[in-house]
């Protein structure tokens, strides 16, 4: 059974339907995926949750798929580790570090949005799929296309590390290395995403990708035995995680899986890109681009 209503503008709140789409063509704000939270409540409990497999498919009722899932199985409900010896450094009461090195296929946190891309990617009937990628995105959109039998096709800076380069290219797909940063390569994506029948998880996919990051807000709730922290830092690129984090923990907050959710939540970024901070710094209402400068990369 599908929770999904369709999408919503963030912006102006034009309604769209289920569609691979990423934009609104109104106002050009980015498009959400809009729940039936109503429905949702008369599913979803704690003891539902609790019965389930250890994987992030164990709030499904909150991810944008229609069917049962089929990819990343074994992504997400990572360890929550207590950093006893950080937290007297630190001098705080207690302080957890959420290991998201764990996560399968390839060991970083993109499994889980990868998942559940090409989960709704293959609803959609596409049968390739692609990205533009400064690493970790590349190496597990080629490793789930792989297991999934989709065409993979990954776009790459092409001054990227050979390390990097190397753990996408065991999975086989085609590598387009694009003379420039990450945004020109984005730029081209976009481009290509409106040209071929590619579902690229992170353009003409992306409502439905950005929403496997908010079950690192469910699993840390139910973690600490169905409580919220006071305080999160999330280390950020786009800003994507530290949203979705927080409308996770609102999720569970509205359907009344936890109590009321209080946590202030803070950007972490490279010095050498910070754009983000920088604008929460200068209470700025516009993040502005920047090129990046750091060897600091998602």
């Amino acid at each position: 059974m599908s929770y999904v209503k369709g999408l919503k503008c963030r912006e102006c709140g034009r309604l769209y339907p289920k569609d691979p789409l990423y934009v609104c063509e109104y106002c050009f704000g980015p498009l959400e995926v809009d729940y039936d939270y109503e429905k949702i409540r008369k599913k979803l409990t704690r003891d539902a949750i609790e019965s389930r497999p250890t994987n992030l498919w164990r709030y499904r009722e909150l991810l944008p798929i229609d069917s049962e899932p089929t990819d990343g199985l074994q992504s997400g409900f990572t360890p929550l580790i207590r950093a006893k010896n950080l937290e007297k450094v630190l001098k705080v009461k207690e302080l957890y570090i959420k290991d998201d090195s764990t996560n399968h296929p390839t060991l970083s946190f993109k499994d889980r949005v990868v998942a559940v891309a090409l989960s709704k990617a293959k609803e959609f009937g596409f049968d390739t799929v692609a990205c533009a990628s400064t690493g970790n995105l590349a190496n597990s959109v080629s490793a789930q296309a792989a297991i999934a039998n989709l065409k993979r096709y990954i776009f790459i800076p092409a001054d990227l590390e050979l390390g990097k380069v190397v753990a996408t290219l065991i999975y086989n797909p085609t590598l387009v290395a694009v003379e420039g940063n990450y945004d020109q390569v984005n730029r081209l994506c976009s481009e290509i995403a409106t040209k071929y029948k590619w579902a690229f998880v992170n353009i003409n996919i992306r409502p439905y990708y950005a929403e496997g990051s908010k079950t690192y807000g469910h699993e840390i709730a139910e973690q600490l035995g169905w409580k919220v922290p006071k305080h999160i830092v999330v280390p950020c690129a786009s800003g994507s995680l530290i949203s979705k984090i927080h409308k996770g923990l609102k999720e569970f907050e509205k359907l009344e899986l936890i109590k009321k959710v209080d946590t202030k939540i803070y950007a972490a970024q490279a010095a050498g890109c910070n754009p983000i901070v920088t604008a929460i710094k200068e209470k700025a209402e516009i993040i502005k681009p920047v090129k990046p400068n750091t060897i600091a990369k998602s």
